[in-house]
């Protein structure tokens, strides 16, 4: 199945891959952060870098921005480690996926490594092709997803409304992450007052937890 074009930052297809185990954090992770152009996807990279800079790891971020501004592929890799030399993740060497779209999971899996972890938003959002009727948007993702990797599909729209905020899905997403990784949770939080707008500090340290919390629907081979 190849995924619909949305336009600059498209990717290779994906590879299939079947992970035997998950990634928790290692020595040197590699993490894409994909999604659609307004979903925030920029912000969490540099919280997430900033974690980890701050957890005494090296960091590198490479944002590619891509036609953010049209609803465009976004995505940024994050790189984190004793000592990293390139901001890039390579293709099948991603530890995580971090998709705030599901079809963008599946446009960026390639780079996911085997034993890797896709973390996905269950948002759809159709690319232009879609709405103006040229492409259809590919039906059982989820199950794709499934048969790719390790999969946490997680509804981060509804669980950001809930906290006060749709724009926080982002942060859920965040949160589901750092469940994952070693980084203390009260450093998350101090990250997150530090970097979003003051008025939306407590809408959007509920988001973290609750996603760092969330019961998620899980898919392993």
């Amino acid at each position: 199945m190849k995924p619909c074009a949305r336009g600059a930052g498209s990717a290779p297809q994906y590879v299939p891959q079947n992970p035997s185990q998950e990634v928790i954090c290692v020595a040197d992770t590699g993490i894409l952060i994909v999604g659609v152009g307004g979903q925030g996807t920029l912000l969490s990279s540099r919280i997430l870098g900033e974690v980890a800079l701050r957890s005494g790891l090296d960091v590198k971020v490479s944002e590619v921005h891509g036609m953010a501004q049209r609803g465009g592929s976004v995505v940024t890799h994050v790189r984190f480690g004793e000592k990293i030399y390139s901001p890039l993740v390579g293709m099948g060497q991603a530890d995580f996926i971090l998709a705030f779209e599901k079809l963008e999971a599946l446009r960026w899996a390639g780079y996911l490594k085997k034993g890797g972890i896709i973390i996905s938003n269950a948002q759809e959002i159709p690319p232009i092709p879609v709405t103006m009727g040229y492409q259809k948007y590919p039906e059982n993702i989820n199950g794709t997803l499934a048969d790719i990797a390790t999969t946490c599909m997680v509804d981060a729209g509804k669980i950001a409304s809930d906290c006060g905020s749709a724009k926080a899905v982002n942060v859920v997403l965040l949160g589901v992450l750092a469940s994952r990784l070693d980084f203390e949770k009260e450093l998350w939080l101090k990250i997150i007052e530090e970097t979003v707008p003051p008025k939306t500090v407590e809408i959007n340290k509920e988001a973290f937890k609750r996603g760092y919390e969330a019961i998620l629907e899980k898919r392993e081979m």
